[in-house]
């Protein structure tokens, strides 16, 4: 899995018009699902993702986690993160997980940071999605589970 964080002081989600999920400060959160992933890897990157310390103490320092500061995270399907644009001018998917399998992994992701007590709101899998967001830094870090 990988997963790409921006620290934000707030992002939203819309389908179709509609907001389907909205954070104040907090993180923002697209998440790629490769064709081998498993439900461990899952809950791996939502405990590694749930601990990082992604904002600043009293000293300027990355030393606080969403929760210790009171934030959410708005968690976005994007199978493009395992997008091979290493020939030709087409990026390949062929290394995103099918469907059914994403789904179920990024369903099981968002609870597993739930369990770790994130606030979590979603996008829609496989849904057309327009994400706004203000970066609050820029802090943006990328992390992949290990093979």
């Amino acid at each position: 899995m990988r997963a790409v964080l921006q620290r934000v002081r707030w992002a939203k989600v819309e389908v179709e018009g509609q907001t389907v999920g909205e954070i104040g400060v907090g993180v923002l959160v697209l998440l790629g699902v490769h064709r081998t992933d498993t439900p461990e890897q899952a809950r791996w990157l939502a405990q590694k993702v749930a601990g990082l310390r992604l904002f600043e103490d009293e000293q300027g320092k990355l030393n606080r986690s969403t929760s210790e500061v009171g934030g959410a995270m708005l968690v976005v399907s994007n199978f493009t993160l395992y997008g091979d644009c290493r020939k030709g001018r087409r990026p390949s998917f062929s290394e995103s997980a099918p469907y059914e399998q994403g789904e179920a992994l990024y369903q099981q992701f968002c609870e597993c940071l739930q369990a770790e007590g994130v606030p979590v709101q979603k996008g829609v899998y496989g849904a057309t999605m327009q994400v706004s967001l203000l970066n609050n830094g820029p802090v943006t870090l990328i992390v992949d589970t290990p093979d």
